[in-house]
């Protein structure tokens, strides 16, 4: 997980900084030399939502009572990718009951997708720290706490599950191959490359993946190991079976995007750096 850049992780903005008396009126040096550093709030939470009026309470719940137990402070940015149902109007249920948590929530005209909205909510976020939790309530609250705990520990926050709760016998196995396949080309040696990670926020605006499917979890990782960013594999008790509407030929395109993403950028590191 070492890369032959010149700079690890952080170290990529330290520098000199030289400004006018004018400009300093503008910059903040540590806004320049430590983008992370003033985030108000530990964490955004973003929370995917595209139909979801079964479980999107939930989940929210779910969200408030592991960070309740953790104690960061946080903030909840809903995004709806044009529900059709009643998901946006139990959100605004949701937020009348908890006035007092930091949520905002975005109702999008037209679907863009998951990937898309990760990106964007990173933008739209004030944490320090940035994770994707789905709207589908498929995990527990055992399994937040043990990530959310980790937060602050290293740059990027991997969970991986050592025990599961009606696990799709065909999605774990596909799990397992995928991590071997991207372990194989990237060099890293990750558990769960499927599962949704903690980053710092600036990072994903930073770096973000090109990939707009399910896999620009996996890309975005590996692009961060290669920049000698920090990591922590955090062992979970229990995950929910994920929903599987992600199946089929797009799932299995973005996974072969991802992989050529990988295998691309370590050539190019070798050849640049040789």
């Amino acid at each position: 997980m070492t890369a032959a850049n010149s700079f690890l992780g952080r170290d990529f903005w330290d520098g000199a900084i030289t400004m006018t008396p004018a400009a300093q009126g503008l910059h903040s040096l540590s806004d320049i030399t430590s983008p992370f550093a003033r985030s108000p709030l530990d964490l955004t939470v973003f929370v995917s939502c595209f139909n979801e009026e079964d479980s999107i309470i939930q989940t929210l719940e779910t969200v408030k009572e592991a960070m309740e137990v953790t104690g960061n402070s946080f903030e909840i940015l809903v995004i709806d990718d044009g529900s059709k149902d009643r998901s946006a109007e139990l959100v605004r249920g949701f937020m009348a009951q908890y006035f007092q948590l930091n949520i905002v929530m975005r109702i999008n005209k037209r679907n863009k997708g998951l990937a898309q909205n990760y990106f964007d909510g990173a933008f739209m976020g004030c944490g320090k720290y940035y994770r994707l939790v789905c709207g589908n309530n498929s995990e527990p609250v055992e399994t937040m706490v043990d990530i959310f705990r980790a937060i602050g520990d290293a740059d990027i926050i991997v969970p991986y599950y050592i025990s599961r709760l009606r696990q799709d016998k065909w999605q774990l196995f596909y799990s397992r191959i995928a991590d071997g396949i991207i372990n194989m080309i990237s060099g890293n040696r990750i558990n769960c490359y499927m599962a949704t990670h903690v980053h710092l926020r600036y990072n994903v605006m930073r770096w973000h993946s090109d990939i707009r499917g399910y896999a620009f979890q996996m890309d975005l990782l590996c692009q961060l190991l290669a920049l000698g960013f920090t990591c922590k594999q955090v062992p979970c008790r229990a995950v929910l079976t994920n929903d599987s509407r992600n199946r089929g030929l797009k799932k299995s395109f973005s996974f072969i995007h991802a992989l050529l993403n990988i295998m691309l950028r370590r050539v190019s590191r070798r050849v640049n750096h040789n």
